[in-house]
């Protein structure tokens, strides 16, 4: 996304919001004009919330630190498939330092949302044993998985330990048919082309409802899809097939902390 395709998306976002989620399954931190689409989004005075995988946070730590950013979800799972197992000390180390310096004016949620993988245990015992030696807490209190905004680690600093959830994929069994969701009812999703979509979920659009550079958002969200997508989960009622595979409902963690 440019940066004058954001300017454009945040005008006509503004009259309906006062958050702005930087993600839909990509990484943010490895915009090129991220500076630029914070200030923007900044002087618009929306409250951002960024979710990363972490792996960016030394090297963007001046751009971010600089921004008056609402909170950043680190997704601290996703180093153990995509980092080395000898790296994951430093990436960890790392990692609580940003958090620690970041915290002053943002809140800081790290994410370990892998706790029903059986394979996941050596990472999450060493994630662990580093996050009860970096706050100076006791590894026994960050057992067990957590509800709303975790346990607070620090100022501003949380942990939120949960299952992982299976991402919506049309190609998987509908098994799912009765159930509410926060789609259309607090959030939808801009997808890096303009798509509009119900939910942070669906980047590849399987539910597109209009795009924000050709359409008014209003307009977008009265089509006949989108209020019925919205009416079947106030009612309980799955009406879109990807969302009868999807495993995130409203018990899943909560997205951000007021």
């Amino acid at each position: 996304m440019s940066v004058p395709e954001f300017r454009l998306i945040v005008e006509k976002i503004r009259p309906f919001t006062n958050y702005i989620y930087l993600h839909v399954l990509g990484e943010p931190l490895l915009h090129p004009q991220l500076d630029e689409l914070l200030r923007i989004a900044e002087s618009t005075g929306l409250n951002i919330n960024i979710t990363t995988n972490g792996g960016l946070l030394k090297q963007k730590k001046e751009i971010l630190l600089k921004h008056s950013i609402r909170q950043i979800n680190i997704s601290l799972h996703d180093a153990e498939e995509n980092i080395d197992a000898e790296n994951w000390e430093k990436y960890l180390d790392s990692t609580f330092d940003f958090a620690s310096q970041a915290a002053e004016k943002t809140y800081i949620c790290l994410r370990l949302w892998n706790t029903s993988n059986e394979t996941s245990a050596r990472f999450n015992r060493l994630c662990l044993e580093k996050i009860a030696s970096s706050f100076s807490l006791s590894p026994e209190i960050l057992k067990g998985n957590t509800n709303g905004n975790g346990i607070k680690l620090g100022n501003h600093i949380f942990l939120q330990r949960a299952p992982r959830f299976e991402w919506p994929d049309e190609n998987r069994h509908q098994t799912q048919t009765l159930k509410t969701c926060y789609a259309l009812r607090d959030h939808i999703a801009i997808l890096a082309d303009g798509q509009v979509v119900p939910c942070c979920l669906d980047a590849d659009a399987n539910m597109k409802l209009g795009n924000i550079f050709t359409d008014q958002l209003t307009d977008i969200l009265e089509t006949n899809k989108a209020k019925e997508i919205k009416r079947g989960f106030e009612q309980r009622k799955v009406i879109e097939p990807l969302c009868a595979t999807c495993g995130f409902s409203v018990s899943a963690p909560d997205k951000s902390y007021e």
